[in-house]
């Protein structure tokens, strides 16, 4: 028996042009405790200030009331808190979600990557389940050592994505 996860995985992998229309109903207290589950728990915390330890204090309430309110449509993400880093010798922006909102972020996430998992090619390494760095850098010394590679290219697009002026 397939879980709901997986069949939606297999009717995405089956017809690439299927719309799913509604996924909400997906997201279960069971899928927001997973997603609870898979946090660092050690994390900062947003604006709110909850950390995961106090959200644990009542974890079944706590995940059963996130569900009913959005459910309800009476979940808001709260805003993210800005704090700055040093890397490389500058400051960079780094946005801390409130604990709610990165389960329901991960809980998301679950969902979407069933569906679209099934689109990228086996090439693809970024942000994806189960891959990392280390994965692309074997399959860079496979192309290179047992394909038919005649140069490598390095480009560093960063500067691309910042705004004029």
């Amino acid at each position: 028996m397939l879980t709901e996860l997986e069949r939606l995985s297999e009717l995405a992998k089956q017809d690439r042009t299927l719309q799913f229309t509604s996924l909400a109903h997906l997201l279960t207290v069971e899928r927001l405790g997973e997603a609870y589950q898979r946090l660092r728990k050690d994390a900062s915390p947003g604006v709110d200030g909850l950390t995961a330890q106090e959200y644990e204090q009542d974890l079944a309430g706590n995940l059963q009331d996130l569900h009913r309110r959005l459910r309800e449509g009476r979940y808001r993400a709260q805003p993210v808190r800005r704090v700055y880093i040093e890397q490389e010798g500058k400051r960079r922006p780094l946005g801390i979600p409130a604990l709610e909102d990165k389960i329901v972020q991960r809980a998301v996430v679950s969902i979407l990557e069933a569906i679209y998992e099934q689109d990228f090619l086996p090439c693809s390494f970024g942000y994806r389940p189960g891959r990392g760095a280390h994965d692309a850098l074997n399959e860079v010394f496979r192309a290179i050592v047992v394909g038919k590679v005649g140069y490598v290219l390095e480009v560093d697009i960063k500067g691309y994505f910042r705004a004029p002026g």
